[in-house]
C-alpha cells in the first residue's frame, strides 16, 4: 500500500551518498542502481478522453463559457442595480438577470429592439470576454480530444462542435430575455454567436493542435498562418500588415482630437455629474466603445468619413454637424466647416498601407512570373477592402429612431475606397519588390522568400599550427630556458576488444652510483642500448597449446677460409734483421 493520492507525482527517491563513496556491500548496491520513476499521470482531459465524444466535449465548453460570462456580467449589473434606482433596470433580481442577459449578447453584437427603434451601435470592446472564454474553450477541446489532433481538419470539426451549442444556447436566452420594453433579435443572437464561436474557437484549437506538435506559438493567430498554406498565408499575412497600419492611423487621429478637444469633454462630464459609482460605470462604457471610435478613424483616413446621425457627414472634405448626443467622446469631433489641415496628413495611410500589404505578400512568398507578382499584390488590397467594411458594419447601426438611425461609415464605401486604394499601391509594391527578389536569383533557379534563406555560418577557427623543434630551441635560447626535446609518443598500438589489457610499462632508471669496468680499446664496442621510449608496446602472446611441427632445414657448409694473396712486390731490395745481423736481399731479375 502507498502513501501516494491519486493523480500526485510520488517524491524522487535519491541514492544513498554511502553508496557512492563505497561505504558497505548495501550502500554500494544502492548507490549505482535508482529506482524507476513511476509514470507521470495523465491529466484530467486526457484521463476522460477516450469516454469523451467530441460533441460531448463541445457542449460541456459551450455551457462553461456561457455560464462565466453571464457570471461576470451579472456582477457588473448587480453593481449598477445598487448604485442606481432600483426601477432603471427592472423590477427585483429577475430584472436583474434579463438585463445581463440583455449585456451578455450585446457582448457578441447582437442587436435588440425598443419601442422608440432598434439599437445596432454596439461596443466592440465587451466582445474580448465572451472571445477569450470562446478561446479557452476550443484550446480545452482539442487537448481533450485525441481524434482531432491528427490532421487540420480537428481545428474546423472543433470549432463546429463548440459554435453550434454555444449559438443555439443563445438564441434560447434571447427568447427567455424578451420584455414587452426590450426585445432582443433571436436569429441576430444565433447567427453572432455562431460566428464568434468559429473564429475564436479555431484560433484557440489552432493554436492548441500547434503546441501538440513541439511548437512554440505565441497567438492564435500565428499558429493558423502556420496551419494556412504558403500562398493564403502570405495573402493573409498581407491583409494583417495593411489592418495595422490603418487601424494605427485611426487610433493616432482619435488621439489627437481628444487631446485637442480635452476642455469640451470635461465640460461634459461636469454637466453629467455620474458620481462616483456612475462615473466608474461611464468609464467602462467609454473604454468598450474605444475600438467602434478607432474603426471611425479609419474611414476618415481612407477618404470616406463616417455620419453621426442622419444628414451629417465627417470626412476630409468637409465637416457638417448638427444636434449629437452628450457623450464624452463625442466631444473630440471637429467643429463644422472645412477639415483641419493636420487631418489632411492621414490621408497617405492607405497608400502606405498598401506599399506594405505588397511588401509582406512577396516577401513571404514571392513567385516566378514577373506578371503575377501585381496580381497577388491587388488580391491583398482587394482583401484588406473587404475586412475593412466588415470593421464598418460592426462599428456602425442604428441607435433608436430619427435621426440618429445612421451612424457611422458606411461600409460599402470604405469597402471600395480602400480596396482601390490599399489596391494599386499594393499591386506597384509587389510587382517593384519581385522585381528585386527576380534580379538577385540567377536564371533558372526558382525565387526564395529572403525570410527562409540561411544565413551562412561562419568558418570555425583554425587551430595555431605546432612550433617547428628549431624554432623551439631558439626561443629557449633566448629565454634561457632550454630543455631537451622529447622525442614523439610512439603510435598506440590498436587494441581489440578480445586481447586483455597490457601491462603499463614503467621505464627503469639506472642507478647514477653504479660505474661500468673500462673496456680494452681493441675490444669491440657494446651495441646501444635502447631507451624505454623508443620501445613499442607490443602485445603479449598467448602460447599456442598445439604447436605445429617445424621441419628441420639442412645446415649449410661453412664458408671456405679466404685464400691469402701475397702482395706484390714493388722493390727490388728490402732489409731483413736475424740473430743481430743485418742483411740486403736483392730479387735475381730474369735477365741474370
Amino acid at each position: 500500500m502507498s502513501d501516494e493520492k491519486p493523480g500526485q507525482r510520488a517524491p524522487r527517491r535519491r541514492p544513498d551518498p554511502a553508496g557512492r563513496a563505497g561505504g558497505g556491500a548495501q550502500g554500494g548496491a544502492q548507490g549505482k542502481a535508482e529506482p524507476p520513476r513511476p509514470p507521470r499521470p495523465a491529466r484530467p482531459e486526457e484521463r476522460g478522453a477516450a469516454s469523451r465524444p467530441l460533441a460531448v466535449a463541445g457542449l460541456v465548453a459551450a455551457a462553461w463559457c456561457v455560464g462565466i460570462g453571464l457570471a461576470v456580467l451579472v456582477t457588473i449589473t448587480l453593481v449598477g442595480w445598487i448604485a442606481a434606482p432600483r426601477t432603471a433596470l427592472g423590477p427585483g433580481l429577475p430584472g436583474v438577470f434579463r438585463t445581463a442577459v440583455n449585456f451578455w449578447l450585446v457582448a457578441h453584437h447582437a442587436g435588440f429592439s425598443l419601442p422608440g427603434g432598434r439599437v445596432g451601435l454596439l461596443p466592440l470592446g465587451l466582445m474580448v470576454l465572451p472571445g477569450a472564454l470562446l478561446y479557452r474553450g476550443g484550446a480545452w477541446m482539442m487537448r481533450a480530444s485525441r481524434t482531432a489532433r491528427r490532421s487540420r481538419a480537428g481545428v474546423v470539426h472543433v470549432a463546429l462542435a463548440l459554435a453550434v451549442p454555444y449559438a443555439v444556447l443563445a438564441a434560447l436566452l434571447a427568447l427567455a430575455a424578451a420584455t414587452p420594453a426590450v426585445r432582443p433579435s433571436a436569429w441576430q443572437a444565433l447567427t453572432a454567436c455562431l460566428l464568434l464561436a468559429l473564429v475564436a474557437g479555431g484560433l484557440g484549437a489552432a493554436r492548441a493542435l500547434v503546441a501538440s506538435r513541439g511548437r512554440r506559438v505565441r497567438s492564435g493567430l500565428g499558429a493558423l498562418l502556420r496551419l494556412l498554406p504558403e500562398r493564403p498565408r502570405s495573402l493573409v499575412i498581407g491583409v494583417l500588415g495593411a489592418l495595422g497600419v490603418l487601424l494605427a492611423t485611426g487610433a493616432v487621429l482619435v488621439a489627437a482630437s481628444l487631446a485637442m478637444n480635452m476642455s469640451e469633454s470635461t465640460a461634459l462630464y461636469e454637466e453629467l455629474a455620474p458620481g462616483v459609482v456612475g462615473g466608474a460605470l461611464l468609464l467602462l462604457v467609454e473604454l468598450v466603445y474605444l475600438p467602434n471610435a478607432v474603426i471611425w478613424g479609419l474611414a476618415y483616413a481612407v477618404g470616406t468619413g463616417f455620419a453621426v446621425g442622419t444628414g451629417t457627414r465627417v470626412s476630409p472634405t468637409g465637416v457638417l454637424l448638427e444636434v449629437v448626443p452628450s457623450f464624452p467622446p463625442l466631444a473630440a469631433l471637429p467643429d463644422p466647416g472645412p477639415a483641419p489641415a493636420v487631418s489632411l496628413v492621414s490621408l497617405a495611410a492607405p497608400f502606405l498601407a498598401g506599399v506594405v500589404a505588397g511588401t509582406l505578400t512577396i516577401r513571404t512568398l514571392p513567385t516566378s512570373s514577373a506578371e503575377a507578382a501585381p496580381l497577388w499584390g491587388f488580391a491583398s488590397g482587394a482583401l484588406t477592402g473587404c475586412a475593412t467594411a466588415v470593421l464598418a458594419a460592426l462599428s456602425g447601426g442604428p441607435l433608436g429612431g430619427g435621426r440618429l438611425t445612421a451612424m457611422g461609415p458606411s461600409p460599402w464605401r470604405v469597402g471600395l475606397m480602400a480596396a482601390l486604394e490599399v489596391g494599386i499601391a499594393a499591386a506597384l509594391t509587389a510587382w517593384l519588390y519581385n522585381w528585386l527578389i527576380l534580379r538577385r536569383t540567377p536564371e533558372g533557379a526558382t525565387p526564395t522568400p529572403p525570410s527562409q534563406r540561411r544565413k551562412k555560418k561562419p568558418a570555425p577557427p583554425k587551430a595555431p599550427k605546432p612550433a617547428k623543434p628549431a624554432k623551439r630551441a631558439k626561443r629557449a635560447k633566448r629565454t634561457g630556458s632550454a630543455k631537451p626535446a622529447e622525442p614523439p609518443a610512439p603510435p598506440a598500438a590498436p587494441r581489440t576488444p578480445d586481447s586483455p589489457p597490457r601491462p603499463r610499462i614503467t621505464p627503469v632508471l639506472a642507478d647514477p652510483l653504479e660505474f661500468e669496468e673500462a673496456e680494452p680499446v681493441l675490444a669491440a664496442r657494446k651495441p646501444r642500448r635502447p631507451r624505454v621510449r623508443d620501445q613499442q608496446d607490443e602485445p603479449p602472446t598467448t602460447p599456442d597449446p598445439d604447436p605445429e611441427p617445424v621441419p628441420e632445414e639442412e645446415e649449410p657448409p661453412p664458408p671456405e677460409p679466404p685464400k691469402h694473396k701475397e702482395k706484390p712486390r714493388d722493390e727490388p731490395e728490402r732489409i731483413e734483421t736475424r740473430g743481430g745481423a743485418i742483411y740486403v736481399l736483392r730479387d735475381d731479375s730474369p735477365e741474370d
